[in-house]
């Protein structure tokens, strides 16, 4: 039997990141490759014309699993009957500006677009918020679509996790699949703490810690977490824009995992609404280690965190209430 399709929203779908990651969903990266899609994108009305030639682009490149495209300038018809939203659409931080520079624009597009959302998604739809500030962007669109369940409101730190991987995989000149539970904790910024203190590499003698094959305590707690957290920074110096590609690559990764599940023995790390877990805030939306199963993530409890990762977690999580507070002023 063919399935139905699955209405999928992106946001910004006309920007850098939208049209890297349109056509990844229409091959069937993000839901698998025999699940149908209708893609719904959204973007500003002075990005209309670009948004109807990305349309032009998806008929032209006759994907099959492309069951239809809806392209809009209209929130409300953008979200209507959606399963999955990616919400991409954002005031970009251009280089050099902070991050609270951005906040009170993203306020208002993600109170306008959580209430659409809120009215017209489908019941349960999942949400991803990769737009910066994405954890307190998602926080946000959370507080105004409260019928949407706080599970199903997510932020992207796969990018960041997929970054760490990626820096191991070359450090020790393995395949990165060969990598597996790395941690993002915290925020997407530069506060984030990736940890590889659970983190294991296969080997032909099996899984040996990537601390004990690194071997090199000084790189893993200092320059490994710095080139993962500056890794955005980097690649806006040397591109000249920001790291689309491997934004929507993340992107369909994150929502891959949470649908079908992650493998047995494999954690990812996803920005989801704390319940307190690991001595975290309850309500902020932070990176944790979790596995999915059967469209629903958990946290990965009771790891050991030693005290160097103690502090780390704290620094982002305190940097996290400072944002959320920020971004409340913003509402008022």
């Amino acid at each position: 039997m063919a399935k139905d399709p699955v209405r999928v929203l992106v946001t910004g779908a006309a920007g850098q990141i939208g049209y890297a990651l349109v056509p990844m969903i229409a091959r069937g990266v993000m839901l698998g490759a025999d699940q149908p899609v209708i893609l719904h994108m959204l973007d500003i009305p002075p990005a209309a014309e670009a948004l109807n030639g990305v349309k032009m682009e998806l008929v032209d490149a006759a994907f099959p699993l492309l069951k239809g495209v809806v392209a809009t300038t209209d929130a409300v018809e953008a979200c209507t009957g959606v399963n999955v939203a990616v919400m991409v659409g954002g005031f970009p931080r251009k280089e050099g500006m902070e991050r609270k520079d951005v906040m009170s624009k993203n306020v208002s597009i993600y109170k306008s677009q959580a209430s659409a959302l809120e009215k017209h998604a489908a019941p349960n739809c999942k949400v991803l918020v990769v737009a910066n500030p994405a954890n307190t962007n998602a926080l946000i669109l959370k507080e105004f679509a409260p019928s949407i369940p706080e599970k199903n409101i997510t932020c992207l730190t796969r990018l960041d996790h997929n970054r760490a991987l990626g820096q191991i995989s070359e450090r020790l000149s393995v395949q990165v699949s060969d990598v597996k539970n790395v941690i993002i904790w915290g925020n997407h910024s530069s506060s984030q703490y990736p940890d590889v203190n659970h983190a294991t590499v296969t080997t032909p003698a099996g899984d040996k810690p990537v601390r004990e094959l690194v071997a090199d305590d000084a790189w893993l707690n200092g320059e490994f977490i710095s080139t993962v957290q500056q890794r955005g920074a980097a690649i806006i110096k040397a591109r000249k824009l920001s790291s689309a590609l491997s934004a929507a690559s993340s992107a369909c990764d994150h929502i891959r995992d949470w649908v079908l599940g992650t493998p047995e023995g494999t954690f990812v790390s996803m920005g989801v609404y704390s319940d307190g877990s690991y001595n975290v805030p309850a309500g902020l939306i932070y990176s944790f280690p979790v596995t999915c199963k059967n469209g629903e993530w958990s946290i990965v409890q009771d790891l050991p965190i030693d005290e160097f990762s103690r502090k780390k977690l704290d620094l982002t999580a305190e940097e996290l209430s400072e944002e959320k507070a920020l971004a409340y002023s913003c509402l008022t």
